[in-house]
């Protein structure tokens, strides 16, 4: 993404929220949309396809802070290049250097002027005049790219674009976090010197998934269960990430926020696999009939002497 594209386009109004708008509660809108408009629950609807690949794309610059920083300042200076005598900040050494690299989108290389002037002059310290004894590696490159949840689980290879080259083939390993830097050896500057090339750093970032959450090398996911199903208990299918779904039996009278566990469905990382805790959730019927409620009422009738809130009454005490 260019900066002109980042101008032109407003991702505060694309998922509703303000300019102010917390981490926490840009992660909680973004879920809430992510949800609804997912291909999976709306399959053939390009509209909801569309819409969902806007959200993603506002989310990925606004959850990151440095990301949102430039976004911010990009839109307030009305989207024009600037260019100033020196600095780091808008129009300076990034700005002007950074087209070179592909700077400006979502993946963005980045040089010191050291490193820029120091590898035209042989590298090191600036230019003495004399030749250097020993060859010197090139400078390393660093870049910012954004994957998708199942992509960092599971691995798998991403292109990455650089202007004036081929795009490169990256194999991201399963298991990545966010993040989490990846070394590509001999990708970065070619050295002056007959030195061997620099490396290429990347920043991985890890777009969230509408359902399923990382904790370490676990995954969850909340699984929401009706009030007869508590009660009662029941077998239940629980979806995975990749993409097959497992029976779990829910005992009888399981309250709500218990943690059932799908073994070796989490993490894999080094040979060894988390697990899959599924977190239950008691829901209400949206609408209820008189029978319904008749039969809820006999029910309270039954159980008066069940108070869940005493122990929580007689600990507050203390």
């Amino acid at each position: 993404m260019a900066s002109q594209d980042w101008f032109d386009k407003d991702f505060y109004s694309v998922l509703g929220v303000s300019k102010d708008v917390s981490d926490a509660e840009l992660k909680k809108v973004y879920r809430k949309l992510a949800r609804q408009f997912h291909p999976d629950s709306n399959p053939g609807d390009a509209k909801a396809e569309a819409r969902f690949k806007e959200i993603s794309e506002a989310y990925t610059v606004l959850s990151d802070s440095a990301s949102r920083q430039e976004y911010d300042q990009i839109r307030a200076m009305g989207g024009g290049a600037r260019f100033s005598s020196g600095g780091n900040g808008p129009g300076g050494f990034d700005d002007v250097f950074g087209n070179i690299f592909g700077g400006g989108g979502r993946t963005r290389f980045q040089q010191s002027p050291e490193d820029i002037f120091g590898g035209m002059f042989g590298g090191g310290g600036g230019f003495t005049g004399q030749q250097r004894s020993s060859a010197r590696k090139g400078a390393d490159l660093t870049a910012n790219i954004t994957i998708d949840f199942r992509t960092a689980i599971q691995g798998g290879e991403v292109s990455l674009d650089i202007r004036g080259a081929r795009p490169l083939q990256i194999a991201i390993p399963a298991g990545v976090n966010d993040k989490q830097k990846i070394r590509v050896r001999d990708k970065g500057e070619q050295s002056m010197t007959g030195g061997a090339s620099g490396d290429l750093v990347i920043t991985v970032t890890v777009r969230d998934h509408p359902v399923f959450d990382r904790d370490g090398d676990n995954l969850r996911v909340d699984i929401p269960i009706t009030i007869p199903e508590a009660i009662l208990g029941a077998t239940i299918e629980v979806p995975t990430l990749e993409g097959d779904r497992v029976k779990v039996k829910v005992p009888a009278n399981t309250p709500s926020g218990r943690v059932l566990r799908v073994r070796d469905r989490g993490v894999k990382v080094k040979g060894k696999r988390g697990d899959l805790l599924a977190t239950i959730l008691i829901v209400t019927p949206d609408l209820i009939s008189d029978k319904t409620k008749k039969l809820v009422e006999e029910f309270k009738t039954l159980n008066d002497a069940h108070l869940p809130r005493e122990t929580l009454y007689s600990k507050a005490s203390l």
